[in-house]
């Protein structure tokens, strides 16, 4: 009997692992403020970047979650490649329950914090954050008694690695719908004491 391949779910399990290596490279999100450059901030769910006056600023929780998100996101694409060729076993819809999830809650945590961080510095700081195209910021500078607003350019962009996210959470979405199709028929055993099965002439001799 050939064996039957979930080809959506193989093909979301690559594609996830795609995303993970390209986003080691290119951010989901950047901000940059003044030009040149004074801050930057790249951002995406399995690293971070952030620089001021061309200082680059660690954050040990930051990298401690963004470490926790590649991780699970890799487990995610590894264990839907382990469903999409076996996906008819018993323990396949677990195993596909686990893995195609992974993209699409890294897609809405990271949309959630990007929504945070523009209301928080919109609404408690007063900082004008675009999410996506250019801007300007005000900051406040004190000069003597007087208080004067300075402000500067800013720059963000949603590059395509998160456009990539959205399609490899729907992807993920179409193989657990697709599980369905690929999933073999139970054989029907013919019961020959059935009382249907009682009253049939025998077989003619050969």
């Amino acid at each position: 009997m050939q064996r039957k391949i979930n080809v959506v779910a193989l093909v979301a399990g690559v594609l996830t692992l795609v995303l993970i290596a390209v986003s080691m490279f290119v951010p989901w999100w950047q901000f940059t403020v003044g030009d040149p450059a004074i801050a930057q901030m790249s951002l995406s769910p399995v690293t971070y970047n952030l620089a001021l006056f061309g200082k680059i600023l660690t954050m040990p929780l930051v990298y401690a979650l963004t470490l926790g998100s590649m991780l699970t996101l890799t487990a995610g694409g590894v264990i839907m490649l382990i469903y999409s060729v076996f996906p008819n076993r018993s323990y396949s819809k677990q195993l596909l329950g686990f893995g195609y999830k992974k993209p699409l809650y890294a897609v809405i945590l990271f949309g959630i914090a990007l929504l945070a961080l523009y209301f928080s510095a919109t609404y408690l700081g007063g900082m004008n954050v675009p999410i996506n195209g250019p801007g300007t910021m005000g900051l406040p500078e004190a000069i003597g008694d007087v208080g004067v607003g300075v402000s500067v350019k800013v720059q963000s962009s949603l590059n395509w690695p998160f456009y990539l996210s959205i399609a490899v959470a729907a992807l993920c979405i179409a193989a657990r719908i697709y599980h369905r199709k690929v999933q073999e028929k139970p054989v029907t055993q013919m019961n020959l004491g059935a009382p249907q099965y009682q009253n049939m002439p025998p077989p003619p001799p050969t």
